[in-house]
């Protein structure tokens, strides 16, 4: 299924939130690749660079991104958690039910920072530093 199609399968209310945060990943993180995946048992746009960097999914009852670098970053974490006061946070993904929880511009800001983030080398370090225990 392409992303398309699969965004046309959403719920119709949904659509545009969904294809404009869509939209933002792949304009403010040349990074990443787009791909239909599952994760956690539910199908969504993948995100990758190499390996996963961000989720987005709609799921019954709210909208949901998932994000590598806020999971890995305590200090963003505290920052949009902040900023996304009306979203809910949760280690690596914040859920929301409408731009008024995520807004556009806060969603922009968030994916200019974690496209700065090279997960590679942070995944590197840490298996290097274990190796050395």
């Amino acid at each position: 299924m392409s992303i398309d199609e699969h965004l046309s399968h959403q719920d119709p209310q949904r659509q545009p939130l969904l294809r404009a945060l869509h939209e933002t990943i792949l304009a403010n993180d040349p990074t990443v690749t787009a791909t239909i995946g599952k994760m956690m048992g539910k199908e969504m746009i993948l995100y990758n660079c190499e390996m996963f960097k961000y989720g987005l999914a709609s799921v019954k009852d709210y909208m949901s991104l998932h994000c590598m670098p806020i999971y890995m970053n305590a200090p963003m974490h505290v920052k949009y958690e902040a900023l996304l006061p009306n979203a809910n946070f949760q280690k690596g993904c914040i859920n929301f039910k409408n731009e008024a929880e995520l807004p556009l511009a806060v969603a922009t800001e968030l994916i200019t920072d974690c496209a700065k983030i090279d997960l590679k080398a942070i995944m590197e370090k840490y298996r290097a530093e274990r190796k050395k225990k």
